[in-house]
């Protein structure tokens, strides 16, 4: 099931990744990059997602970051939802240090089904579809399946972040006291990280974000194992008004997930 949807997003991502790759060869780095920053390619890369995914699936509302003319000119009343972040991590495409993604995702009446997050700058892909497992992709092409850290402590747990401050513990490494912590920019690639075994944990905690920033990354961790709530312990749910999210979000390898949502309380930046 889903088979044909997982293949155009795979298609979609990729095309997209070509693009973002060719200007991201000739790109100058902007070493202070903001968090916020959007750029043409950002625009771009969504155009050339949403033309694909509005090619094969023209009954399917579409939702993105982005503002443009695909988006402004899709169904709104649709069962099932695309769900678009054309570069998540825009920060670290600008600043060029390869850590920045593309995420495309399906929600089918209120679930998510399908998930890609493609890596131009390495060339990975890591995407699921629901009940057929998570899987990575190589630059080589080879596939292989994902499969989550079997880590049963919070102690021996790896944490993936956001870059802290130079000399700065952040408020979850804090909270969560793990032996290490990997750090990039992209939620998307933060969850494909926790998907393929490489880390433990990952807490968004900003006090608002948007469907885009997850929902990709939402199926990799489930299918690879994983368990994904929002700080309160519930379900994540989808399309909200503004398509926003403002209970954080806790992706773990599952069996830590218990222990870690009870050091959320006071994690949500304000």
């Amino acid at each position: 099931m889903y088979e044909n949807e997982l293949a155009v997003a795979l298609k979609a991502a990729h095309m997209a990744g070509n693009l973002i790759s060719e200007v991201y060869k000739t790109l100058k780095p902007h070493e202070n990059a903001p968090a916020d920053l959007t750029t043409e390619t950002d625009r771009q890369s969504q155009e050339m997602i949403l033309k694909v995914l509005r090619k094969e699936f023209p009954l399917d509302s579409l939702c993105g970051e982005e503002k443009t003319e695909t988006l402004s000119e899709s169904p709104n009343s649709s069962s099932r939802t695309w769900v678009v972040d054309p570069i998540d991590g825009t920060r670290g495409f600008a600043m060029k240090n390869d850590q920045f993604s593309v995420m495309i995702a399906l929600i089918d009446n209120g679930n998510v089904v399908v998930g890609v997050v493609h890596e131009p700058a390495t060339g990975k892909t890591t995407y699921a579809s629901k009940g057929n497992g998570c899987f990575l992709m190589k630059p080589n092409k080879e596939t292989v399946p994902c499969k989550v850290r079997s880590c049963g402590s919070l102690g021996d747990s790896i944490l993936v972040q956001s870059h802290a401050k130079p000399g700065k513990i952040s408020k979850a490494a804090s909270a969560f006291s793990p032996k290490s912590v990997v750090e990039t920019y992209s939620a998307g690639l933060k969850m494909a990280i926790v998907a393929r075994g490489e880390a433990d944990i990952y807490a968004n905690n900003y006090s608002a974000f948007h469907d885009w920033d997850i929902c990709a990354g939402h199926i990799l961790v489930e299918e690879a194992g994983g368990q994904i709530t929002d700080f309160s312990g519930s379900p994540i749910s989808y399309g909200a008004i503004g398509f926003k999210q403002t209970k954080g979000m806790l992706a773990t390898n599952g069996k830590i997930h218990p222990h870690a949502l009870s050091k959320t309380h006071g994690l949500l930046e304000s």
